[in-house]
Parts: structure tokens; C-alpha cells; sequence
């Protein structure tokens, strides 16, 4: 964890973003894999993490704005734990360890709430979105688990966006952190995608790296030759050559930070031409939309202009056909990234997500687009020095996609399906990489992934 001044500055300065009330901040709890006793790796609630940086299970975190007071609530372990998992710190002394001087057992937090309720002050929490975590909140507060999201805190998950999305000088080296073990990941990953190889066995080494890192992965790996299947985690196959790999994956430190990278790489460390002309557009997109990144900028405006370099550099190999412009603003270039630009990240890989992504990545001036080939965008707003946030366009060809547009006559004017057909089989390409925006303009945050195509290679022949 950070030093405690940290966490008591965070829960300070909410306090008096906040117009009054209880914040409620659950912990998680483990959860069973298969029986009670056999657990999944614990992973902390991340607004939890943000205010009390506590990662133990079973604690329940209150900041009380009207009286100034934080409180941890959580029961001391006893010596049939002990027995299991030697001697642990006792719930004072976690909390001593964040600020935090009022703690209790974990059932006085049914009293505490219920105080609360009778004197008529107002309870505030985030969505809850583990099924542990509703039922409590259902229990404590006397909400039905269907109705709670009618009962979220609008204001404490604006007040807490806003907290959240700027990252400190600690949040920012955590993530460099996570960066460095992502780059060992991919290169990995690079340098084993040689003919006959198991897509399985690329991606447990590189999982294991993760999990040396300190954390384990920031997701489940996306790691396939059929990269145009947006999140495939199916790693079933052998590594054909003149295929493409795709692996999307990051890293997680211990103390739940993360970074997400995404890279593609000819199987025995070659590109065919036909790889190497969609591949440069994917770059020429990446690397513009770094260009393009600082303080003020809609990212809105950056993903479109990610889609006109896409559009144009497919116009050049005769995929699409028309005024560029026009071929964007009718969502044409949706048949080949059908996805948004990027995201926010931080304690989440999809930073705060759980919010609700129309608080995160968007403000009363950006709204989200129902257009095609904008409405999967997560991230829209203003940026501003401090953001992190992932930059990751795409080219795909998805079989299933093109026939459907071919069927039902979309964007007829701007696609030459005939054309089009020629690539059915080849596959996707992302190139990915995690951008801290600052005064100047955008940072890559880590060292740089291989990402030219003679870098590729040339790391691949390493």
C-alpha cells in the first residue's frame, strides 16, 4: 500500500466534495471456485482500494462527511485461522496503517448503518456488482437487490470519477510497475510464436510472468491466430505459419494496478506483404493518435481521426471506395474496428467501469454516439494531464460482419465487398499501447513494446 497519508488526503478530499452523509465502501470477500475452502485469488474492491488500501477480505469501509470520521469494520482472526495461515495483523493495525483510528467487529456495521438510517441521513455507495455485496447492501439498507441500482449515489460516483481519473505521481509509478512485467509478457509471447507451437502453452508461460510480477494478469490473455474475434480466449490451436498471433494481455501489481497491451506478429517471425500493407495502417492510426493526445482534446475526436487513417490507408488498397470523410461519418470503416480507441485505466484495466462507462468515458458536453463505428466507444470526454488511458485501433475481418453488410446492403457505397472477400481469411491486427496524458502531450508509459514491423521481426528472431 501507499504511505497512509495518501489514503487519508483521498478520503479528506471526498469528504468535502460530498454534500453530507455516509459513503458506504464494502470490501470484497473470497469467492469459491468449486467448494467453500477452495478459493479464486482474492482480488480487493478497487474503490475500496482507492480510500482504505487494505487487500484482505472481509472489511467493510465507512466515511462519515457529516462527522469527519472514517471506520473499518472487520473481525481479527482466531487461532483456528492462524493454524492455516499463520499470524496475521490485527484490524487495528491494518487500519493504523492507512489513518484510519475507529474499527469494530464486522457485524457492528448493521448497527452503525441502521443509526444512520433512523436519524434520516443520507447513504451513499457505488454500484455493487458481486453478488455478496448486493445482499449485504440489501440486508443493511432494506433495498431489494433489483432495486439497488435505483439507490446508487449519482454524486459519489461523479465526485469519485473525478478523484479517480487523475492519477498521483504513486498511482503512476504503480503503473509503470505493471507496464515493465506487460513488456516481458509480449516479448515472450513474440519470441515463442514460431510454427507448430500451442497457443495454450504461450499463454500460461506469459500468465505465470504476470503472476511473478506481483498480481497475476489484469484480465484473462487474449492470445489467437483468429485475432478477429475481439476478445478470444479460446487457445486451443497450434501456431500455423503464415498466420497471425494476437495477444491483448497486461499485468497486475499487488496492489491492483494494471497495464494492457496489445500486439500482433506473423507466426515464424515474417510478415507476407498483404500482413505488412494492413499492418502499417494500424500503426499509422496508433502512432497519430498519440500524436494527437493532451490536455483539452475530445478522445472522441481522436478515434475519428483513428477511423479516417484506417478508412484512407483501406481506400489505398482498394477495400473501400468514396470520399474518405463520408465513408467515416456513415460508420463504414465499423466493417474492419468495429471497437472504440481505448479506455481509462488504473486500479481497473477498464478503470471505474463498474460505475457505469457513461461516467466515466463521457460528460454532460460528450455524449456517447449511436453511429456506427462510435457507439463502442468507451472513452469520448475531454482529457486532461493526469489521465491514463489505453490507444489500441484495429483492422479485422470478420466473416460473419462482412456477410452480414453484404446481405443487407450497408455501406454498399463505400465497401467493395468483392474486394473484401480477398481478406476473409486473414485474420486481425491491434497494436496497443497505455498513454499518460500531460502538460505537454501524451506519454507511452513503459518501455516501448516492439511495434515497427522490422522490430517485430527482428525481437521475434531473438
Amino acid at each position: 500500500m501507499f504511505k497512509k497519508d495518501v489514503y487519508i488526503e483521498r478520503r479528506n478530499r471526498l469528504r468535502e466534495k460530498m454534500s453530507g452523509g455516509l459513503v458506504l465502501l464494502p470490501g470484497n470477500v473470497d469467492a469459491p471456485m468449486n467448494y467453500p475452502d477452495n478459493t479464486y485469488h482474492f482480488r480487493q474492491d478497487s474503490t475500496f482500494l482507492y480510500f482504505f488500501g487494505i487487500n484482505k477480505p472481509g472489511l467493510f469501509g465507512v466515511i462519515d462527511v457529516d462527522e469527519g470520521t472514517d471506520m473499518l469494520f472487520g473481525n481479527d482472526v482466531d487461532i483456528d485461522d492462524i493454524i492455516w495461515m499463520g499470524p496475521q495483523p490485527t484490524l487495528r493495525e491494518q487500519a493504523a496503517q492507512v489513518g484510519v483510528k475507529c474499527t469494530d467487529s464486522f457485524n457492528e456495521v448493521y448497527a452503525y448503518v441502521n443509526k444512520a438510517l433512523w436519524q434520516g441521513r443520507r447513504v451513499h455507495f457505488v454500484p455493487p456488482y458481486r453478488a455478496n455485496n448486493r445482499l449485504l447492501l440489501k440486508e443493511l439498507l432494506g433495498i431489494h437487490t433489483a432495486k439497488l441500482p435505483d439507490y446508487v449515489s449519482l454524486e459519489l460516483i461523479k465526485h469519485v470519477v473525478d478523484m479517480r481519473s487523475v492519477k498521483d505521481q504513486y498511482e503512476i509509478a504503480e503503473i509503470e510497475k505493471a507496464c515493465a512485467t506487460g513488456y516481458e509478457m509480449h516479448v515472450t509471447a513474440m519470441k515463442m510464436a514460431k510454427e507448430g507451437e500451442s497457443e495454450q502453452k504461450i499463454a500460461g508461460i506469459i500468465e505465470g510472468i504476470a503472476l511473478g510480477g506481483g498480481g497475476g494478469v489484469s484480465f484473462p490473455v487474449i492470445l489467437s491466430q483468429h485475432g478477429e474475434t475481439l476478445h478470444n480466449h479460446d487457445h486451443s490451436l497450434k501456431l500455423k505459419k503464415g498466420m497471425l498471433m494476437l495477444t491483448d494481455a497486461g499485468a497486475e501489481t499487488g496492489m491492483g494496478y494494471a497495464s494492457d497491451f496489445t500486439r500482433t506478429v506473423p507466426v515464424g517471425g515474417k510478415f507476407t506483404q498483404k500482413q505488412k500493407d494492413i499492418y502499417e495502417i494500424v500503426l499509422a492510426a496508433n502512432n497519430e493518435s498519440t500524436a494527437m493526445v493532451k490536455p483539452g482534446i475530445r478522445y472522441l475526436d481522436v478515434h475519428l481521426n483513428a477511423a479516417r487513417v484506417i478508412t484512407s490507408g483501406l481506400k489505398d488498397l482498394g477495400l473501400i471506395k468514396g470520399d474518405v470523410d463520408e465513408a467515416v461519418r456513415h460508420g463504414a470503416h465499423a466493417l474492419f474496428m468495429p471497437h472504440g480507441l481505448g479506455h481509462m485505466m488504473g486500479l481497473d484495466v477498464h478503470d471505474m467501469e463498474d460505475y457505469g462507462q457513461v461516467y466515466v468515458g463521457y460528460d454532460d458536453e460528450t455524449r456517447p454516439m449511436e453511429r456506427l463505428g462510435a457507439a463502442g466507444l468507451r472513452l469520448g470526454r475531454r482529457l486532461q494531464e493526469g489521465f491514463v488511458l489505453t490507444n489500441e485501433p484495429g483492422i479485422y475481418f470478420i466473416p460473419a460482419l462482412i456477410e452480414k453488410w453484404k446481405k443487407d446492403y450497408i455501406n454498399t457505397q463505400y465497401i467493395n465487398f468483392d474486394k473484401v472477400m480477398e481478406y476473409a481469411d486473414f485474420g486481425g491486427i491491434r497494436l496497443e499501447d497505455d498513454l499518460l496524458v500531460t502538460a505537454e502531450g501524451a506519454r507511452i508509459l513503459g518501455k516501448r513494446l516492439p511495434i515497427t514491423p522490422d522490430e517485430v521481426e527482428e525481437t521475434m528472431r531473438g
